[in-house]
């Protein structure tokens, strides 16, 4: 893969991370999630993670029609901006993955963050010849676990 190959492909990707935060960003109301089919693979899974009160790891994972039923129930109640802090991305022939950290806030000026943490992206690149989202999984800062030094600044 030459340089300039590699560069037009890691952009592609930033373009598609960037589409996703815009997704799920804005005031209270529904969200545009037609905007999915654009960045999403129809077979992808977007797996929110985290822990209960005793430490026991827990995942839902969601179909995309499946996370935006889910997701639009919340967010028409709440304004909500994720904004993208640091994007660490590597491609290699179809596939490609991304580690985005993130800041979550009720307005984007808000000085301080609800919550932090990282989307693990996974991308395909199939016969359209478009990186799209194959597989998304997210977890949150809590006690004990920060974001790395190296993800919170490029």
């Amino acid at each position: 893969m030459s340089e300039a190959s590699l560069a037009a492909d890691k952009a592609e990707i930033e373009r598609v991370i960037t589409e996703c935060y815009a997704m799920i960003s804005g005031p209270a109301g529904p969200r545009d999630w037609s905007r999915q089919e654009a960045i999403f693979h129809p077979m992808s899974r977007q797996i929110r993670t985290g822990v209960d009160e005793d430490g026991k790891p827990w995942l839902e994972a969601f179909a995309p029609d499946e996370y935006a039923a889910n997701a639009d129930a919340v967010l028409r109640q709440m304004d909500f901006y994720e904004i993208a802090l640091v994007n660490r991305i590597e491609v290699f022939g179809n596939m490609a993955q991304a580690w985005s950290s993130y800041e979550a806030k009720h307005h984007p000026d808000d000085e301080r963050p609800e919550r932090r943490g990282i989307n693990a992206f996974h991308f395909y690149k199939g016969e359209s010849g478009r990186w799209q989202i194959i597989a998304m999984i997210w977890d949150n800062e809590r006690a004990g676990l920060s974001l790395p030094e190296s993800m919170t600044q490029a």
